[in-house]
């Protein structure tokens, strides 16, 4: 008997978001719904801080970036050896807002890119993305995207000397602020 996967096998739907920002939550793939400390909408985008229940991490801050088809985060993680070094972790998709009732909605293409601190992004999950495909999950033509949207941050970031955030501040034309980057 193989333990090969058949394509497709134990790969789920790509994971959807809401994030309400007159209601002030977010919610997850899941269905969960979080309070969030902060909403700030601006013209390139949405930031949104929360805490988080998550065993590794305390704190989630998100830049959706829909012209860029990425989502920009930053994990407060609770142990300081838990990925060290990580600065960004960028989720490649759709991310669209505000609809009608201003809420922001985001859909994970499974390409993620990590910036860790004095090393090149790395692009990872290469292999969620076929296997989504193939189970039909994404079209031939969003995988070709998520593609492109990959090579245009990793030939930007090594543009700027393997700097994420010199190159998001770049496409944005300011500086994204994070919470220890006012």
């Amino acid at each position: 008997m193989s333990d090969a996967k058949s394509p497709g096998e134990g790969i789920h739907p790509p994971k959807r978001e809401i994030f309400d920002v007159p209601a002030m939550t977010n919610t997850d793939n899941k269905g969960f719904v979080r309070p969030v400390q902060t909403y700030r909408v601006t013209d390139y985008g949405l930031y949104m801080s929360r805490t988080a229940d998550h065993p590794h991490f305390a704190h989630l801050e998100t830049w959706l970036l829909p012209s860029l088809g990425l989502r920009a985060n930053i994990f407060g993680f609770r142990d300081a050896d838990y990925r060290p070094g990580q600065r960004l972790y960028l989720d490649i998709g759709e991310f669209t807002g505000p609809d009608a009732d201003g809420r922001w909605h985001a859909t994970d293409w499974y390409l993620d890119l990590v910036d860790v601190t004095a090393r090149p992004l790395e692009l990872i999950d290469v292999d969620e993305l076929f296997d989504a495909q193939a189970a039909g999950y994404l079209t031939v033509a969003q995988c070709t995207r998520a593609v492109d949207i990959a090579a245009n941050a990793l030939a930007g970031a090594a543009r700027h000397g393997d700097d994420v955030q010199a190159w998001l501040d770049e496409q944005v034309g300011e500086r994204l602020t994070w919470l220890d980057r006012p």
